[in-house]
């Protein structure tokens, strides 16, 4: 799959990105947010739906300017994952649920995403894979 550098020449400081995302996810019903930044990145997690959703933003480590331009670009980058998803649903196209499901957090503490991801791997490995269209079951 060919990469394509989505905010590259971004201007927008990390906080203001962060005000977007919490301003846009309250216009959508939030009804809590909170972030943390930490060795290996940051997190973003809210509620919304009786769902608490949680991404994990991995970022490169430094605080040269090459550093800070890396950090815009994958703030920048997350904001539009999260919006949308957010217009999606508002449009009909997909519900909450299926939308944000890997990012749901489980009772364990983990997403659904990192509960299902060494199944699916298995299930690949063990060819039991169907084929590609088969349409409804």
């Amino acid at each position: 799959m060919k990469r394509t550098k989505y905010a590259v020449d971004t201007k927008v400081p990390v906080p203001q990105t962060r005000i977007e995302i919490e301003t846009t996810l309250a216009r959508f019903g939030a009804t809590a947010f909170a972030y943390a930044v930490h060795e290996t990145g940051a997190s973003i997690a809210f509620e919304c739906n009786s769902r608490r959703i949680r991404f994990s933003l991995p970022l490169t480590k430094g605080d040269d300017a090459r550093t800070q331009k890396h950090h815009r670009e994958r703030w920048r980058a997350l904001f539009l994952t999260i919006k949308s998803k957010l217009v999606s649903i508002d449009s009909g196209i997909e519900t909450f649920e299926d939308a944000f499901m890997p990012h749901i957090v489980m009772p364990t503490g983990q997403t659904v995403s990192e509960t299902i991801r060494p199944q699916i791997a298995d299930a690949y490995k063990g060819g039991r894979m169907p084929l590609l269209l088969t349409g409804p079951t």
